[in-house]
């Protein structure tokens, strides 16, 4: 887990802590803030349910629209979960290009969306909408769910199976990129991950240590807070990616978790569009 004020995405511990958080989980606002939303004309959206082994998820489909196949990428949402901004998010991504998952990872929960209405992370009611929910995603789970969700892509029509796969993850979900590279190494050639939460721990599962099985290259953008209260974490990355000899990107943020998700305090529009450019460079390089 992360540890981060102003959090959009991920809740860092079991205190909670948070200063001057509250969100609007559906806001239009927060959609509108996302640039390139002119491009929804062009893509098209359907909610799907995608069968796991341990049950059917919720999600939502994007692709261009009209006739074609595209690269097929996962994007895996932050502790709030699946939403209309990250609905925004996928068809911007689709739109660039790509045929685009946005799972519901508490599926074994509840549908989407998980919470509605405005939430406030130091209210013990709020906090409390959220307990359980990690904790329903072990390892074992994040890697069921992971395969699951690749082979569902690959069986879409508009997905070209002769391209790279890539995944993405925000805040908690960060460590879900790293496995999904590793446990679909077979397909996943970019990962991405963005203020992710809990990349590099000192337990014997740390993220970190899934980079040799993987068969990906890297962008790993860092929130400038993170980075402030675990500063080794960059450099045990970087040392990781080169022992394992995968191309990654490691790069400190001028701006603190939750930046790249509009609506929340911590976005930053300036930060969020030069990690979209990340991406999309990792991206074209790497999913031909």
């Amino acid at each position: 887990m992360c540890d981060s004020d102003n959090n959009q995405g991920f809740i860092v511990d079991t205190s909670f802590t948070r200063r001057n958080v509250v969100l609007t989980i559906s806001s239009a606002a927060a959609v509108a803030a996302l640039p390139g939303v002119a491009l929804a004309a062009d893509v098209t959206e359907t909610d799907v349910m995608v069968p796991t082994p341990d049950g059917t998820a919720d999600a939502v489909l994007f692709h261009p629209a009209g006739k074609g196949s595209w690269p097929a990428v996962l994007m895996w949402p932050d502790i709030l979960g699946l939403r209309p901004v990250f609905r925004e998010m996928g068809r911007r991504l689709a739109g660039a290009g790509y045929t685009v998952l946005v799972p519901n990872p508490f599926y074994r929960t509840k549908r989407a969306p998980i919470i509605t209405g405005a939430f406030d992370f130091n209210k013990p009611d709020d906090r409390a909408k959220l307990s359980g929910l990690r904790e329903s995603l072990n390892d074992a789970a994040i890697d069921r769910d992971a395969t699951a969700f690749i082979t569902f892509l690959d069986k879409q029509k508009q997905t070209n199976k002769r391209k790279g796969a890539g995944v993405q993850g925000y805040c908690f979900s960060g460590p879900f990129a790293f496995h999904t590279g590793a446990v679909r190494s077979d397909r996943i050639r970019a990962v991405a991950t963005f203020h992710g939460g809990g990349l590099v721990t000192k337990d014997a599962n740390s993220p970190h240590l899934l980079i040799p099985k993987t068969k990906a290259s890297f962008v790993v953008a860092i929130a400038r807070n993170d980075d402030a209260k675990q500063p080794d974490a960059k450099d045990v990355l970087k040392a990781t990616f080169a022992s394992a000899k995968r191309p990654a990107t490691v790069e400190v943020y001028p701006a603190d978790h939750g930046w790249c998700v509009a609506g929340g305090g911590s976005y930053n529009e300036a930060s969020a569009e030069k990690a979209w450019a990340e991406l999309l460079k990792l991206y074209r390089s790497n999913l031909v």
